[in-house]
C-alpha cells in the first residue's frame, strides 16, 4: 500500500516509522479529504485523525517549550487558541464541548508560564483589519473573492495551486500571527521588556500552524492541545482539580466574535458584525449575531449578507477538496471563508484524537460549546473590545495603518513546490 510522504524537515507532522504498519490509510485519507498529489504535504494533518496505530504525531516541541519556561532569563507568554478550550477535555474525561477557559488558565500558570493570554485578541485584530481589507477591496472592485488567511494549510494549498491568485487572499496574518507581533513589538513596550527575553508560544488545535510560524520572528512556538495533555501526564498534574484562573490583563480577553473563529463560519460571521459597523457606523441588527447562513456542518455554505449600503455575496467552505473543485465557480463571491479542518478548527488535527464513530457527535458539541459562549458575552463585536480600542489609540492608529501594513499583513511567496 502506498502512505503519504512526510519528509524530516516537515516542520508540523512527523512519523513513527516502528509504529507504521504500511496500511495505506494515510494515502486514503489524504486523497479524499484534500483531492491532492500526497506527496505534497499541506501539513494538515488528516492523516494524524484516521492513523489506526498512532504512527502519524503532530512534531513534538513541548520539551522545548518547558525548557524556556524553567529558564529564568525568559518570559514565557502563551496565548490559547479559541477550539482549544472545548476541545481538551476529551482527554480528561469531560463531556464532550465542554468550555474550560478557566481550567486551561490554571494549568498553565501552574506550568509556570510567565503571562496567559487570550488568542481571541489576535482574532478581534485580524478582523478589525481583515474587515477594513474586504471593504476596501468591494470599494474598488480589486482582488476579488478576498479569501480569508487564516488558515495556513489553506494559504499552501493556494501557493501550490492557485498561485497566480494569492492577490485574491487577505494579507492579513493570522490571529496567532497579529498576537505574537503585538506581545513583541507593543505589550514589551508596555511592560519594558526585552523583546529578545520574551518566548511567545500558541496553544492551538492546528499542527499546520508550526509551518507557519516557522519564518515569523514575532512566533517562537506552537504547542498543540496532544502536547499540553502529555506535558501535564509528565509534570503529574491532577488537570480536574487545577484551581480556575483569569487570563492576565492588557488583551487578555477577546470579544465573542473572537471566540467563533474556532468553528466553520466564525469568521465570516465575525467580519460581517464589524463591516457593517465600519459601512453604517451603527451596530448590524440583531440577526448578524446569528447568522445562521453561514452556520452548521455543512462543508459548502453560501449567502447573500445584506450591509446596507451594499450586499455581498459570501461563502463559507470547509475541506481543501471541496474548494479546489469548487474554486472556479467561487469568483461570483466578494468573501470567502475556507479551513482545511471538518467544521474548522474544532476539528483540527492537534486536538485529542476521537474514535471515528464519535468524531461527528463531539465536533457538533464542540461547535454549540462556541456558539453558547459567545452569546454570554458582553461584548460580541471585535470593535467594542476595550483591548483592541486601546491598541489603536496608543499603537496602531487605525486598520491598514502604515504601522498595521508593517506588523500584521504580509506578502505571500510565489511558491513552485512545497517544502514537506
Amino acid at each position: 500500500m502506498g502512505r503519504v510522504t512526510i519528509n524530516k524537515d516537515n516542520k508540523s507532522i512527523q512519523r513513527i516509522e516502528e509504529k507504521c504498519i504500511n496500511c495505506g490509510m494515510c494515502q486514503e485519507t489524504c486523497a479524499n479529504k484534500n483531492n491532492l498529489d500526497c506527496d505534497t504535504c499541506i501539513n494538515c494533518g488528516a492523516c494524524i485523525m484516521t492513523c489506526p496505530v498512532g504512527a502519524i504525531v503532530p512534531k513534538y516541541n513541548y520539551k522545548e517549550i518547558i525548557a524556556n519556561v524553567h529558564d529564568e532569563e525568559k518570559i514565557t507568554v502563551i496565548s490559547i487558541s479559541p477550539a482549544v478550550r472545548v476541545s481538551i477535555g476529551d482527554e480528561f474525561g469531560f463531556a464532550p464541548g465542554e468550555f474550560l477557559e478557566e481550567k486551561l488558565v490554571g494549568v498553565l500558570k501552574q506550568l509556570g508560564f510567565d503571562y496567559v493570554l487570550d488568542t481571541t485578541f489576535g482574532a478581534d485584530l485580524t478582523i478589525m483589519e481583515e474587515a477594513s481589507e474586504l471593504l476596501n477591496r468591494v470599494k474598488k472592485n480589486i482582488n476579488l473573492p478576498m479569501f480569508t488567511s487564516c488558515c495556513p494549510s489553506w494559504v499552501l494549498n493556494m501557493e501550490k495551486y492557485h498561485k497566480t491568485d494569492l492577490k485574491k487572499l487577505s494579507s492579513c496574518k493570522s490571529p496567532i500571527g497579529m498576537q505574537g507581533a503585538v506581545i513583541k513589538n507593543y505589550f514589551a513596550e508596555l511592560k519594558n521588556l526585552n523583546p529578545n527575553d520574551i518566548v511567545t508560544v500558541f496553544l492551538t488545535p492546528c499542527v499546520s500552524k508550526k509551518s507557519e510560524i516557522s519564518s515569523d520572528p514575532n512566533c517562537d512556538y506552537v504547542m498543540t492541545v496532544q502536547e499540553l495533555f502529555m506535558l501535564i501526564r509528565e509534570e503529574k498534574i491532577d488537570f480536574k482539580n487545577v484551581k480556575d484562573k483569569k487570563f492576565d490583563k492588557l488583551f487578555g480577553k477577546g470579544s465573542g466574535a473572537g471566540v467563533i473563529f474556532g468553528t466553520s463560519g466564525g469568521v465570516m460571521e465575525a467580519a460581517l458584525r464589524t463591516a457593517y459597523y465600519l459601512i453604517n457606523k451603527e451596530d448590524a441588527p440583531k440577526d448578524f449575531y446569528n447568522l445562521t447562513c453561514v452556520r452548521g456542518k455543512d462543508e459548502v455554505k453560501e449567502a447573500v449578507v445584506d450591509l446596507g449600503k451594499i450586499k455581498l455575496n459570501v461563502a463559507v467552505l470547509y475541506g481543501i477538496k471541496n474548494v479546489n473543485k469548487l474554486y472556479n465557480s467561487l469568483k461570483k463571491y466578494h468573501f470567502v471563508e475556507v479551513m482545511s479542518c471538518d467544521y474548522g478548527c474544532i476539528g483540527g488535527a492537534g486536538n485529542p484524537v476521537l474514535p471515528v464513530s464519535k468524531i461527528n457527535i463531539v465536533l457538533d458539541e464542540r461547535n454549540k460549546s462556541l456558539y453558547k459562549n459567545d452569546l454570554e458575552q458582553k461584548i460580541r463585536c471585535s470593535y467594542k473590545n476595550e483591548d483592541i480600542k486601546k491598541v489603536y489609540q496608543d499603537y496602531f492608529n487605525k486598520p491598514l495603518s502604515k504601522k498595521s501594513e508593517e506588523l500584521l499583513h504580509q506578502n505571500y511567496e510565489d511558491k513552485v513546490t512545497i517544502n514537506n
